[in-house]
């Protein structure tokens, strides 16, 4: 987070020898020793930010964990907004080895919003097609989605996977690799356009978001484990939580977040020997939510989501009901689109006018 080149990591500090490493595994294991290990499950990494900032520490110490602390090496990838645009790296190779992986440690680019996967292959080869973020454009605005866990009902098992939606319309997205995550994605849009002729506001946005994940989620609960990251713009990041674990596992999967804002410290990464201190380098209007499936470092306080919990993050604040996404819509930070005509760009009078029950009452 937000740092400035003077600040730049020593690569020796991250380009180890093979003793050194072990000796990090190991430590790591044993700071980590409030939480699960998560050997066989992907991991996630999100950032939504106040001011324009840069992910490299936070990235230097997830990419640790594609290969070196951990055994996420089938594959790793970065997204992150600029403007209305999106700047995207895949690569099938370990992130602790890839050089993509390793430019991107060395670049600090800025953004308000940034998503980042590490892969462990469960379902679909080790292959570039497989790779989250998955990305897709709807309504002219970059989707860009990558999850954590099992899905059942869009598993390779399964020839035909749901609709989602309580509207019919047709399957517009559909997936280019194997994975259950990238089907899940394509079948969450595949709703979402069928059901809107109009750009939602976030609160009517998050409300249909709750219905479409219980649906996929409905009579697979306890072999479901649904953990993703799903960009919709510069400004806002939804993560949603599911969590679990496989049969007869003890490695138990969901999601943390921390809140980065002053009074900045000096914070340590838990999976390699490098510490930032942010209080050198971030203005008072800074502030960053992290979001990953284990905490990164180990003298920050990271929050636990709880099971179905569905959150809007924007500015490096969090949001967790529908009402409270309206302050952010009237910010200005909802969807935008020149696709649409005016009158169906966002607007909270037409979207409420139009549904029932989602304040808890009747039609306005």
């Amino acid at each position: 987070q937000g740092y400035s080149a003077s600040h730049r990591f020593n690569r020796k500090q991250i380009h180890l020898t093979k003793k050194k490493r072990t000796e990090l595994f190991r430590q790591s294991i044993a700071t980590l020793r409030y939480w699960p290990s998560a050997l066989q499950m992907c991991q996630l990494l999100g950032m939504n930010c106040a001011r324009p900032t840069d992910f490299v520490f936070s990235f230097t110490g997830f990419a640790q964990r594609g290969g070196i602390t951990d055994k996420h090496s089938d594959g790793w990838g970065l997204a992150f907004y600029e403007g209305r645009g999106i700047r995207a790296f895949h690569d099938s190779l370990p992130a602790a080895h890839s050089p993509i992986a390793a430019l991107m440690k060395e670049y600090p680019c800025k953004t308000l919003n940034m998503l980042s996967h590490i892969r462990y292959a469960t379902v679909g080869a080790v292959a570039l097609e497989n790779v989250h973020p998955f990305q897709r454009e709807m309504w002219g605005i970059s989707w860009c989605f990558a999850h954590n866990g099992d899905l059942p009902k869009f598993g390779s098992h399964n020839a035909h996977h749901p609709w989602l939606g309580d509207i019919p319309g047709p399957s517009v997205y559909n997936p280019i690799g194997d994975t259950d995550s990238e089907a899940f994605f394509c079948a969450l849009l595949n709703a979402l356009r069928a059901k809107f002729d109009h750009l939602p506001t976030l609160p009517v946005l998050y409300e249909e978001l709750q219905k479409l994940i219980s649906k996929a989620i409905d009579g697979e609960e306890d072999s479901t484990i649904l953990n993703f990251l799903l960009g919709c713009g510069q400004h806002v990041q939804f993560a949603y939580s599911w969590p679990g674990s496989r049969p007869n596992s003890k490695v138990w999967n969901g999601l943390y977040y921390t809140i980065r804002e002053p009074p900045f410290k000096l914070v340590r990464l838990s999976d390699c020997d490098i510490s930032v201190d942010f209080s050198e380098m971030n203005h008072e209007d800074d502030r960053v939510a992290v979001v990953a499936t284990y905490p990164l470092t180990n003298n920050e306080i990271w929050i636990q989501f709880e099971k179905g919990q569905l959150i809007l993050f924007d500015e490096g604040r969090p949001h967790i009901a529908a009402e409270e996404c309206d302050h952010c819509e009237k910010k200005g930070h909802g969807l935008i689109s020149k696709v649409l005509s005016k009158e169906m760009q966002p607007s909270l009078e037409i979207d409420t006018r139009h549904t029932v029950g989602l304040w808890g009452g009747q039609d306005i």
